[in-house]
């Protein structure tokens, strides 16, 4: 993050912008195509023919691919005005029935905020971290992008974006193996009606990408890039008073449905072991006790910090100044977090912080599920 170090000793994590308004836009939801028999296009051979659009009507051609062994009649569209949704049509499909697959077995779940994706992405540690790890769900926070500023050709992955109104600001996004059943960009429209997203200076973080919800068969997915109370704790009052409750209550509706993973960039250190110095940052951003008391609110509420299963003590970290070689000396503190429903308290078999990820001023956090 953009964080404003004082000293490594006091180096508190980063702010936020502010959140959604009375006339705040409605989140975006994207359902994925529905189940269907075979599917009338073909992901791997259909793309490349909608770029080169043919100057005759829309015509129906069969096409073979050796490596999927398909061969389904290809739709090509014979207008650039059609191109782009004919593009994300087909970017949806793929060879055979569209089945929505469930996750099973070990599912390795991972959430970074990557501190800005093209950044990343230039220096060739996000496609080296995904070469190494492959995560099945790879989760991001403060992306400051909009999907296709950076050059990232994940072929097995289905990417989801929702980016801050604010340019090369915020962000989150969902990188998964498996398609998803539906995707939420946002909190729903009418469930965040009932909250306030704007501080005092009506700074809102309603349109600053910072949710992103993916439904698969047997859980929910939720990524979240918290909001900052700034140096000055001039956003404390919105953090406590109205984002924690909020996003707490979203996944506990999500929680009714089915059960939940949430992770990210939670912006906070839950106790005095979750960082190097508590003594000198108690009261800043990042370890004032609303903050706190949010977090908690989180476990009073049944979710479990995956981490703190498996690892007590301190010295874990997941995100370090980049002031007086704090990284090299240790000198962090854990603020990102995968917490999951009780539910899923078994199933959670490991639970890591990957210091030796660079990249960013932060590292993956990950778990590993089975289901």
């Amino acid at each position: 993050m953009e964080r404003m170090a004082q000293s490594a000793s006091e180096a508190a994590p980063l702010e936020m912008p502010s959140m959604a308004p009375s006339d705040r836009p409605s989140a975006t939801t994207r359902p994925v195509l529905p189940r269907m028999s075979p599917a009338p296009f073909c992901t791997a051979c259909a793309v490349s023919a909608v770029e080169r659009p043919e100057t005759r009507p829309t015509r129906k051609a069969p096409h073979s691919n050796p490596r999927k062994g398909c061969s389904l009649p290809l739709t090509i569209s014979s207008t650039a005005s059609a191109m782009p949704a004919a593009a994300a049509a087909i970017s949806r499909m793929s060879c055979g029935p569209t089945l929505h697959l469930p996750y099973t077995g070990a599912m390795k779940f991972y959430s970074w905020n990557v501190n800005g994706i093209r950044s990343v992405v230039k220096k060739g540690t996000f496609q080296k971290f995904v070469a190494e790890h492959q995560p099945d769900i790879l989760c991001l926070q403060e992306t400051k992008a909009e999907r296709g500023q950076a050059e990232i050709d994940l072929a097995d992955y289905h990417e989801y974006w929702n980016s801050a109104e604010k340019k090369g600001y915020s962000g989150t996004a969902i990188f998964s193996k498996r398609e998803p059943i539906a995707v939420i960009n946002g909190f729903p429209e009418d469930f965040a009606k009932k909250f306030t997203f704007a501080d005092e200076l009506k700074r809102d973080s309603w349109n600053e990408g910072r949710v992103i919800t993916a439904e698969f068969d047997g859980f929910h997915a939720v990524t979240v890039y918290t909001p900052n109370a700034k140096d000055d704790l001039s956003r404390l009052k919105l953090r406590h008073a109205h984002w924690d409750p909020a996003f707490l209550a979203y996944v506990q509706q999500l929680q009714k449905k089915k059960p939940v993973i949430f992770c990210g960039d939670l912006n906070v250190a839950h106790t005095e072991l979750d960082l190097a110095n508590p003594k000198p940052n108690r009261g800043k951003k990042g370890f004032t006790d609303e903050e706190r008391e949010g977090f908690q609110h989180f476990v009073d509420a049944g979710f479990i910090d995956t981490f703190r299963i498996f690892t007590q003590g301190n010295g874990h970290y997941s995100w370090w100044s980049h002031f007086a070689n704090a990284r090299a000396r240790n000198v962090g503190w854990r603020i990102d977090y995968v917490l999951v429903s009780a539910a899923l308290r078994s199933k959670v078999k490991e639970a890591r912080i990957h210091a030796d990820v660079m990249g960013s001023d932060h590292c993956p956090v990950s778990v590993l599920v089975d289901l």
